[in-house]
């Protein structure tokens, strides 16, 4: 099928970051707007980007799989579909890329996050930005109407990629110490009380946490058929941000990887299955802290690959947008999933994820109201 109808165009909307030095603060204050941040916590985050020149990898990784999308698109006669990118935090901005994509056309786009998982920093508040953006558009008389995918975190491409990472950074890492080597999952810790309302209410919340916890089983057996042994794996985490005061989701990573050094693991593997590409939080608490962490305390350590650009995830992405206008078209077409959990929402239903500091506009949801004239 080569039908990407009702869509006429393809958004994939990203973080954002800076690309260079004097970008960053700018930057980070568009990330950190309204919440209060100090600007001594601004200045420590800061510091990580500059310990990169200032400039942020997530660019030039939009940059490969906008590349790749296009080339998959093309491959299966969508080359017709236009194909954009837009960031909630830096140029390009969503508002300045709808708008020129309303100029040249379009009216009903479909939108792919660079975020697989259930939650307010990772779901809602793109959606949130998307009805500012298309409130913004009304204002100018320019009507545009935005669906999306939906989470692609147990989409097979997804965890078929990252189990073969995991699998090739078993395989890297000294052959004495292989054996007994534990798979240790990353992602982005958030505030407790936001994985508490993460997902449909109806689910009782937690959908960040177990749709985590799912895809790192899955991961893990995909990892360990090809390994030929059953793989020990723990959930950790990265980017704690809040007050000392605030709960957030623990263990962090480093506490984490001590403690295995401690009770006697001869090695780790980490994966980030949390990130989609190797931005900030990778290179940096990853690649930088949690190695250093590591060859402090002598535990060999290796980190496995996100899935980037990969053509299995690129063709994974590109099914999904194909199973979205299907369902636009009043089709119920198959929705392939791994792992224990079935598909997600199409539509995000009524206050899921629900944002805990204000009750925002979210696009693509059923409690979503188009501005008038839209």
């Amino acid at each position: 099928m080569s039908d990407a109808s009702p869509y006429d165009a393809l958004l994939l909307l990203s973080f954002g970051g800076p690309e260079g030095p004097d970008d960053v603060m700018p930057f980070l204050e568009n990330v950190t707007r309204g919440r209060g941040i100090p600007r001594e916590r601004l200045e420590a985050v800061a510091e990580h980007y500059l310990h990169f020149g200032g400039k942020s990898p997530i660019n030039d990784q939009n940059r490969e799989l906008l590349a790749q999308l296009r080339r998959e698109l093309d491959a299966r006669g969508l080359d017709g579909l236009p194909l954009l990118w837009g960031n909630r935090n830096w140029e390009p901005y969503v508002t300045d890329v709808l708008r020129e994509a309303h100029e040249a056309g379009a009216r009903r786009v479909l939108t792919v996050f660079t975020s697989a998982y259930s939650s307010y920093s990772s779901c809602r508040q793109y959606r949130e930005d998307l009805a500012r953006a298309l409130d913004v558009l009304a204002g100018e008389g320019r009507a545009l109407e935005v669906d999306k995918i939906r989470h692609y975190f147990n989409h097979p491409a997804f965890t078929e990629v990252n189990g073969a990472a995991v699998a090739d950074a078993l395989a890297g890492l000294p052959e004495p110490v292989r054996d007994g080597a534990r798979v240790v999952f990353v992602t982005h810790s958030v505030p407790t009380a936001m994985d508490d309302a993460s997902g449909p209410p109806a689910a009782g919340g937690g959908a960040y946490v177990r749709q985590h916890r799912d895809v790192a089983a899955e991961v893990a057996r995909v990892a360990g058929e090809r390994a030929g042994r059953a793989l020990e794996w723990d959930l950790v985490y990265c980017s704690r941000s809040g007050p000392p005061s605030q709960p957030w989701l623990e263990p962090d990573v480093n506490d984490h990887l001590r403690a295995l050094h401690a009770g006697g693991t001869s090695a780790v593997v980490v994966a980030p299955i949390g990130f989609v590409s190797d931005h900030m939080e990778v290179k940096f608490d990853l690649d930088t802290e949690a190695a250093e962490t590591a060859e402090e305390i002598g535990l060999p350590f290796a980190r496995a690959a996100t899935v980037g650009a990969s053509e299995r995830f690129v063709a994974g992405l590109v099914d999904l947008v194909q199973e979205r206008a299907e369902v636009a078209r009043g089709g119920r077409p198959p929705q392939p999933v791994s792992g224990g959990l079935g598909p997600s929402h199409v539509v995000c239903p009524v206050d899921c994820c629900r944002n805990l500091r204000a009750d925002l506009p979210a696009a693509t949801g059923e409690d979503y109201v188009a501005p008038a004239g839209v």
